[in-house]
């Protein structure tokens, strides 16, 4: 292993960063647990930064990517009719919610953000654009542009204007002890003055994650984007609701993250978990949004037929075996029995989450990492995030059972304790 850390460090970009002290390499993995190099078997409550949605050597996704290698047909690009691309953006629209909806296929979150921007910008012919602050919506020129977490942000160059509002940071002191109403007449009264002293006419959008994932899960209250909504309809801009984390069921209590605010977004960006590891992203928009571009345009690799095939049978998978529900009942027997530790673990300065999509936060960033360590000891995979890199934030794949979800509730909360022993 560390011949090949080695070999990583000498040709992988030293910001692509690795997890833990000795890093490990995955070589198998069977349902929701995988295995790495030494042999060592870990839970996986992190599904690969959300994208395992539904556990490793599922079946139907093998037999369906099978199918199709079998035809010998691995790529034909989009000036081809791509049946399965048609058959998946069915779906996606119906579920979408969105009325008469069209779906554009991409290779990542990253690239069907840039989309949504494109489409925004250009309807409203306008550079303006809002965002969360403590977002983060990828890695590429504009998306750093409305990501609002100065970790991850590498320039301040940006192709947006893009001014950024509160409602994922009732954390700080100005926002303590507000209830749910009131925390969010206080940011709709901010946005108001935002749009009447920061920005000029025509601001084209606001982009949203409905739960921040590198901002360690941070979310804002249920309404809060209805809210918003209401005020953003008034001048006509449009609403994007990121949903490559929070989408297809993970958050429980809906299908999508934007529909526990009951809005119904002009765009809904998604990727990661819809694969199941095969790499698809795109968008699902209003019509007349995606039909206004005057530009040809394509995505060489968006919508292949592999990835196609993946996406069918993951999602197919997912309806038929109703994981929205267990995301529901696991999630909450897991987020309970955090919140119950979290009374007398002095660590702990916070327990969040919707479904299996959950967080703990702790004191400081050091803590986390000794979590890591220690979790990792005991035969489990976390992730790390937040503003200040002090939260553990996990997502385990929508087919966790009840007793891995014991079992993993259980890991968690002795490395909390040991690590908290560790702190007196």
């Amino acid at each position: 292993m560390s011949d090949l850390l080695a070999r990583h460090r000498a040709v992988i970009p030293n910001w692509v960063a690795l997890y833990y002290n000795e890093p490990i390499e995955i070589v198998s993995g069977k349902g929701n647990r995988v295995v790495d190099a030494s042999g060592k078997s870990y839970l996986d409550f992190f599904a690969g930064i959300l994208t395992n949605m539904i556990g490793y050597d599922v079946p139907e996704v093998r037999e369906a990517v099978e199918r199709q290698l079998a035809t010998g047909v691995v790529h034909t690009s989009t000036v081809y009719l791509l049946r399965g691309q048609v058959e998946l953006a069915e779906k996606i629209a119906r579920l979408s919610g969105i009325p008469d909806a069209k779906v554009f296929f991409t290779n990542s979150g990253t690239e069907a953000n840039e989309t949504a921007l494109l489409l925004a910008t250009y309807a409203r012919k306008s550079d303006q654009v809002l965002a969360m602050r403590q977002s983060y919506h990828g890695r590429s020129f504009g998306a750093i542009g409305v990501t609002s977490n100065r970790a991850w942000k590498n320039n301040s160059y940006s192709p947006v204007n893009a001014t950024f509002l509160h409602g994922a940071d009732r954390h700080l002191p100005q926002f303590a002890g507000l209830s749910d109403a009131d925390y969010i007449k206080v940011c709709v009264e901010d946005l108001r003055h935002v749009l009447a002293t920061s920005v000029s006419n025509d601001v084209a959008a606001l982009i949203a994650e409905p739960i921040q994932g590198v901002g360690g899960f941070t979310m804002a209250p249920d309404g809060l984007f209805a809210a918003y909504k209401e005020v953003l309809d008034e001048e006509g801009i449009l609403f994007i609701s990121d949903e490559v984390q929070t989408g297809w069921g993970r958050t429980g209590s809906a299908f999508f993250g934007i529909q526990n605010h009951g809005v119904t977004p002009d765009m809904m960006t998604f990727a990661k978990g819809l694969g199941n590891g095969f790499a698809v992203g795109g968008i699902v928009a209003r019509g007349d949004l995606l039909d206004n571009l005057h530009a040809v345009g394509l995505a060489t690799f968006g919508g292949n037929p592999i990835s196609m095939a993946a996406a069918n049978a993951t999602l197919d998978y997912v309806l038929d075996h109703d994981l929205q529900a267990n995301a529901q009942r696991t999630g909450t027997l897991i987020i309970n029995g955090l919140r119950e530790a979290a009374e007398r673990l002095p660590i702990v300065t916070g327990v969040r989450g919707k479904g299996l999509m959950f967080a703990v936060e702790l004191a400081d960033g050091a803590l986390a990492a000794r979590f890591m360590e220690e979790s990792k000891k005991a035969g489990l995979l976390a992730g790390k995030g937040g503003l200040h890199g002090n939260v553990i934030r996990m997502a385990p794949p929508l087919t966790l059972t009840m007793d891995e979800a014991a079992e993993g509730l259980g890991i968690i909360v002795n490395a909390l304790e040991t690590i908290n022993d560790e702190a007196r």
